[in-house]
């Protein structure tokens, strides 16, 4: 097992050079610049989803308290929120750019499985948010939830090379009609 300071040491070099090399220079935007890079961004959002942390709260509170010697200008949440919706585009290059390197669609056999992603308490009252795209649903790990159901194909290796989601209260065949899968060797297009 890899220890964790090497991880995300190695994760925001893979990072910083797939920006370097493939992202095109940002737009100069009114206002303060960004106090994170985007590959420090890249970084944060991967590493909050490898760790389970129970929510998202969760991760930022162990990124203040323990990641802030590696990430100095770590924002306040709500902002570290804006930039990776910002960066959304930019985080999902990379995750291909990842399943290319590793040569993940080189493997002999891949596993699937799903899990909960939580957009709020379920236990709230009124619409919430995406009202008609997430609603409650139930998962082993947490209970009840008001989210989407997530499906994933990972390798042995764990990394992902396809996914599908649909509201909490689908059942996982039907979030598989919906499957993504990263671009193979053979073909280079997307598989839906």
């Amino acid at each position: 097992m890899i220890d964790l300071d090497t991880f995300l040491t190695t994760l925001y070099v893979m990072a910083d050079d797939f920006c370097q090399s493939r992202c095109p220079k940002a737009k100069h935007v009114p206002g303060p610049m960004a106090s994170l890079q985007c590959s420090e961004v890249i970084t944060l959002a991967l590493f909050g989803q490898w760790v389970q942390f129970p929510s998202e709260r969760a991760f930022y509170r162990y990124a203040q308290h323990h990641l802030r010697a590696a990430f100095p200008q770590l924002p306040d949440r709500s902002q570290f929120n804006r930039l990776m919706r910002d960066q959304r585009d930019v985080i999902t290059a990379f995750g291909l750019h990842l399943v290319e390197r590793l040569q993940a669609q080189a493997c002999v056999y891949e596993v699937l499985d799903s899990t909960a992603a939580v957009t709020r308490d379920a236990k709230r009252r009124g619409a919430g948010w995406l009202p008609g795209q997430a609603d409650i649903g139930w998962s082993n790990r947490i209970g009840w939830y008001e989210g989407f159901h997530l499906l994933l194909c990972v390798t042995p290796m764990g990394v992902i090379t396809g996914f599908g989601f649909g509201a909490g209260s689908h059942a996982r065949s039907e979030v598989g009609l919906d499957f993504v899968c990263a671009p193979s060797a053979s073909n280079g297009a997307l598989a839906k």
